[in-house]
């Protein structure tokens, strides 16, 4: 038996034993509640995705007999690391964090286990401390989809001209996409096959940075590019836009990912090429499920492991889903996310 696993065993810190998360000490409810409190602090509510993953996860939480406390940050650090330390004040049995800057958020990890409360980042990794447990899609496998979808439709002349729109600098999950596109871009950029021409880093996956980006681009190369290769639905937007402006939406192949309404709906129009969905309905499910047994000190399995630059987190991983227009309806509209009649309205780009 390792140091590592006798120290778990003698601490009741959450840790891997053959796959098996150890909850920490103590029961998980205080004296006052005999129902769980779950605290979530959340980086921002301004895109879609995250709007559905609060609603979902309250809902879901509610019907499973506990109760949640929600703070959002507004992607400010400072102000995140605030909501926590509130959070922690109303002794929450279990936290669940999606920072808005994964290194910022160590501070408020360390604060969580001196009041021996347990986290779970979700989607987003928190690096540099003693993690609890990792939920999270399988973003490398996001940004693989993304590069294969545009390599498998190499130009005729067998060259591919890219513009990059990374997310931001501050989300480790950003690296992590740029990482799988790099693991089916890299050999080919070597063999001459793919050019990238444009790139950059999209502030807070701000839209209006993207756009920014796709602009500078088109100054600097004109309309000779073939793709855009952008990291969520929010940049793909914004590049988009750009495009419209100078008549070339529709004609250039643009990635995303997270499945936005607006986004389905450009995929319909023809406007943007592919997102990726991520089955909220299914992570909020396993989100609850994990969340619980955290807060109620319950042992969970965690298969895989992610190295948060301090140690190896034990993380859940959900498969995710490319979407095009030859599938919309049997994915996005087939699940439920969104309604048919909103996808395939007319709207614009």
């Amino acid at each position: 038996m390792s140091a590592r696993t006798l120290l778990v065993l003698v601490s009741c810190a959450l840790s891997v034993i053959t796959g098996l998360v150890i909850a920490r000490g103590g029961t998980g409810l205080t004296a006052a509640r005999q129902r769980p409190l779950i605290g979530l602090s959340m980086d921002t509510l301004k895109e879609e995705r995250w709007q559905e993953d609060r609603d979902l996860f309250t809902a879901k939480v509610k019907a499973a007999g506990a109760d949640v406390m929600v703070q959002c940050a507004n992607s400010d650090d400072a102000a995140q690391l605030q909501n926590v330390e509130s959070l922690i004040t109303q002794k929450v049995d279990a936290l669940v964090i999606i920072p808005h800057n994964g290194v910022a958020m160590a501070k408020a990890v360390n604060l969580a286990h001196q009041a021996g409360i347990p986290v779970l980042s979700y989607d987003r990794l928190i690096t540099g401390c003693d993690l609890d447990l990792y939920l999270t899609f399988d973003n490398v496998k996001v940004g693989e989809l993304q590069a294969k979808f545009l390599t498998d439709r190499m130009p005729q002349n067998g060259r591919l001209r890219l513009i990059r729109i990374y997310g931001a600098k501050t989300d480790n999950n950003a690296r992590l996409f740029k990482q799988g596109q790099d693991n089916i871009l890299q050999p080919l950029i070597a063999a001459g096959k793919v050019e990238v021409v444009f790139e950059d880093w999209a502030e807070d996956w701000k839209p209006e940075s993207a756009k920014k980006i796709t602009n500078a681009a088109i100054t600097k190369n004109g309309p000779n590019f073939d793709a855009i290769l952008a990291s969520n639905d929010g940049t793909a937007g914004g590049a988009i836009q750009a495009l419209t402006e100078e008549g070339l939406a529709g004609k250039i192949l643009v990635t995303g990912q997270d499945a936005d309404l607006a986004a389905c709906q450009r995929i319909a129009q023809g406007t943007q090429a592919m997102t990726v969905y991520k089955p909220i309905q299914s992570i909020s499910t396993v989100l609850v499920e994990l969340a619980l047994k955290l807060a109620q000190r319950k042992p969970i399995v965690a298969k895989d492991s992610t190295s948060n630059g301090h140690t190896d987190v034990p993380s859940v991983l959900i498969n995710i889903i490319p979407v095009t227009k030859e599938n919309l309806r049997d994915t996005v509209v087939k699940d439920g996310f969104h309604k048919e009649a909103e996808v395939f309205q007319p709207t614009q780009p």
